[in-house]
Formats: structure tokens, sequence, C-alpha cells
């Protein structure tokens, strides 16, 4: 499984579909299991939860609750707000309501169980509380510190970060072990994966609820470790690197998502980007990581703020959400290209591919390495079920496998000649191709 592989990325079919299918139903078993916690410790009481912030993401998870059974308390900082965030949770069943799939009836019901209020101290006794404001980590350790300070005292105070450090945040609280990260994807009434991230000192109790909610919810629970981006988002950021650079370089949007759909995603980097909103939200992660992407800053600058807005990486007509594209964005690369001094080439599928996906399976060698994931199968459920992975390939670390690692390790290096040391490959990845070892077998170590 090791050994080299001359089949480009655009053309390997990564195995039989039986083969990944079997690999892929055997991963999320897997993912139940969670190394040295006591699943059998009582979670905490699911009853009623209270969700922190009624924006896009916090709307949808309120959703997912009421849809479950769930009574549910949102908080927002004004009535207008709240307005809107009801508003927002009405919406996300108006589609079901069309289709025959639900009726105003039993919205109604759902709303029975739904309250709302401005003031965190105003919130009924409830044993879990999930926070989905923006990332920006002083508002969130801000607000922390408000939960420790009103929650009872055996309540599960759960954040949905999608990339900062779980253990900064619990330090605001003064009960670290109560707080866990509760990573939805979006839209979260929807995908079906919650990445749980255990801190530090999170408790086998916190986990015992995440796992609780996740089944409550009909959601796959994937538990990782504490890192930029935990496990999905880190390995996501290793392609958006790519994709970004690309960009500056000569290629477009619809050539990049091409290539990436003709692999099997859905959609590709930039449509996807416009659907959830990701200028803005990447805009501000880089606010804080001084991170680089001109061509992201532009467009946030320029007001292209993804699909809501109506232009984004591309245009979109009113009512429509096909990506359009749009030489205005063209433009806006091309005066990037100029700013920077870089003369634009032509770029073809195979190099896209290879610049995007050979990157995320050395990524996921790393974090095996590092002990956030607890084993490469969980990366594989995570990638399956929250990004599109093509299930044809079976998950990430799979196709790695199926590709040949001395394949992968190969290309790698021939990348990093060209492009630079984002390329080299991990070490696990050189010592499983020394010992002949699948990665998509591999455990993770502990984490230090």
């Amino acid at each position: 499984m090791t050994g080299s592989d001359p089949k480009p990325l655009a053309h390997h079919s990564g195995g039989s579909s039986a083969d990944a299918a079997e690999h892929a139903i055997a991963a999320e078993r897997a993912a139940a299991s969670i190394r040295g916690v006591d699943l059998k410790v009582a979670p905490a009481d699911l009853s009623h939860v209270c969700v922190i912030g009624g924006g896009q993401m916090g709307a949808g998870i309120a959703t997912a609750l009421l849809q479950s059974g769930l009574a549910v308390t949102l908080v927002e900082t004004s009535p207008a707000n709240m307005a809107n965030a009801t508003a927002r949770i009405r919406a996300n069943w108006t589609n079901a309501i069309k289709r025959g799939k639900l009726t105003e009836a039993e919205v109604e019901e759902r709303l029975r169980r739904f309250d709302s209020v401005t003031d965190l101290a105003d919130v009924r006794p409830t044993e879990l509380l999930i926070e989905a404001v923006w990332e920006d980590m002083a508002l969130k350790r801000q607000i922390f510190q408000q939960i420790s300070a009103v929650a009872p005292e055996n309540a599960v105070l759960a954040t949905n970060t999608s990339s900062l450090d779980l253990n900064e945040i619990a330090a605001a609280t003064g009960r670290p072990a109560q707080v866990v990260g509760l990573h939805f994807f979006s839209p979260a009434q929807v995908m079906r994966l919650l990445e749980v991230v255990r801190g530090r000192d999170t408790s086998d109790r916190c986990l015992a609820t995440a796992m609780a909610l996740a089944r409550r919810l009909g959601k796959v629970a994937v538990v990782v470790g504490v890192c930029d981006g935990f496990v999905g988002n880190r390995i996501f950021a290793k392609r958006d690197y790519q994709a970004a650079r690309m960009l500056v370089e000569g290629a477009t949007p619809a050539q990049i998502d091409r290539a990436l759909v003709r692999f099997g995603f859905p959609m590709g980097t930039f449509a996807l980007f416009d659907m959830v909103g990701g200028i803005e939200l990447n805009w501000r992660l880089r606010q804080q990581t001084g991170e680089e992407d001109p061509v992201g800053d532009a467009l946030y600058a320029s007001g292209r703020l993804g699909q809501r807005v109506g232009k984004g990486y591309y245009r979109y007509e009113p009512g429509d959400r096909t990506p359009i594209p749009d030489p205005e964005v063209d433009a806006i690369i091309a005066s990037v290209r100029e700013r920077t001094g870089v003369t634009a080439r032509d770029i073809g599928e195979q190099e896209i591919l290879d610049r995007m996906i050979l990157p995320m399976i050395n990524e996921a060698a790393k974090i095996l390495d590092e002990g956030v994931a607890q084993r490469a199968s969980d990366i594989d459920v995570i990638w399956n079920t929250g990004y599109g992975w093509p299930l044809d390939k079976g998950g990430l670390t799979y196709y790695g496998d199926m590709l040949g690692l001395a394949y992968v390790r190969d290309r790698l290096q021939a990348l990093q000649a060209r492009h630079g040391d984002h390329f080299a490959p991990a070490p696990l990845l050189e010592k499983l191709v020394r010992e002949g070892r699948p990665l998509s077998e591999t455990p993770g170590n502990e984490p230090a």
C-alpha cells in the first residue's frame, strides 16, 4: 500500500468504492471510542440548553436543538438582534415546509420550547450552555467570565469556536474542567459532523455530555485535541493557503473550484467561502494571527462578503446561489499581482490538485504525530462528514495509502523544491514509508 503509484490525483479513484465505503463505515464506529475516558459517566441533563449568540451559527445550533425535541433559551444583546435570530430559526425550516416535510403546526410546537433573553443572568438554571459568537478571543473570554458567574455549579460550558485555543477560553472561567469545545459545522441544523474539542482539563462528564448531545442530534462526534483549527480546519487551512497563492500566481477561482469538483468534492473552495461567509471570517482571523491573504483582504475591503450580499469570489443573481465568475474579481486579483510584482502564468489542473490535496495528507500525518487526533480514521470521518471528501476515495488518510505513501512523499519533495518548505514531508510520513506501514491505520500519539 505504500509503494509508488504512477497515477496522478486527477484520475486516481482511491481504490474500489466498496473498500472505500467499508473503511468509512468502520471509521465512524471507531470514532465513538475515546481514549482514556469513561463514557459511562452520567452526562449533564440535556432537556434544556442555553445558546449564547443568535447569528448564523447560533441560530443553526438552536434550530438543531429544537428539532431534536430540546428546550432552548437564546441569549442576544438586544431585542432587535433577538428578532433577527428568531427569524433565522424560522427561515431554517422554510424549505422543509415547502417540500411538505414539516408543517406549520410542527414549527409552532418547536417554538413553544424556545425562549429568549438579553441578559445571561435571566437564563433559567441549565446544565449545558453553548457559546456561539464571533471568533474573537477577547470576546469569548469575556463571555465565559460572565457565564462562569451565573451558570450552576454542575453546568457544562461549551464553546463553538472553530479554531481558537480552548485552554485559553477555559482559563477565563475558574472551572476549566467544565469547559469543552463543540465545533458545529455550517449549517448546524444540517451538517452531520461535530468536532468535540478536549481541553487540557476537560472532564469525562463534559465529554460524555458532548457525545450524548451528538447522539440526540443525530450527529457524528469526533474528539480532537487543542491546536489552531483543531483537525478539520487545520487541514483545510493548508488547502486554503495554496488556493490563495495560486490565485495570485495565475489561476482563477473557477479553475481551482472546477479541479476540486472534478476530483469529487461537492463544491470548490471559493464557492464554499461565499456560501458560509468565509471572506469575513478569515479576515477576522487574520487580524489576530497576522497571516496574509492580499486577495481576501481586497475582497473584504470592497464589501464582497459572499452569497448573502450577492458577491464574493463570484457574483450571484438575486434568489440564485449559482456562482458566476465576475470580471471585477479578476481585476482585483490583477491589481494584487501588479502590487506584488507577480507575473501570471498558466496553472494546470494537476498542479492545482497536487498543491491542494497532498499538503492535506501531509498535515494529517503531523496531526497524528502531535496527538491532536486519536487515530487516522478519525481524520477521515471529519473530512467525510464535514468537508465533503468524495466517498469513493474513502477518506483523506485512506486516499494517501491508495496513492502510495512513497508517491505522496516524492511529490511533496518535488513541490518543496519548486514552491518552498510548506511542502516538506512530515517526519511521520517519512517513517511510514521506511517501515512500509499505512497511514490510515496509524494511531495518534499521546498529546504532549
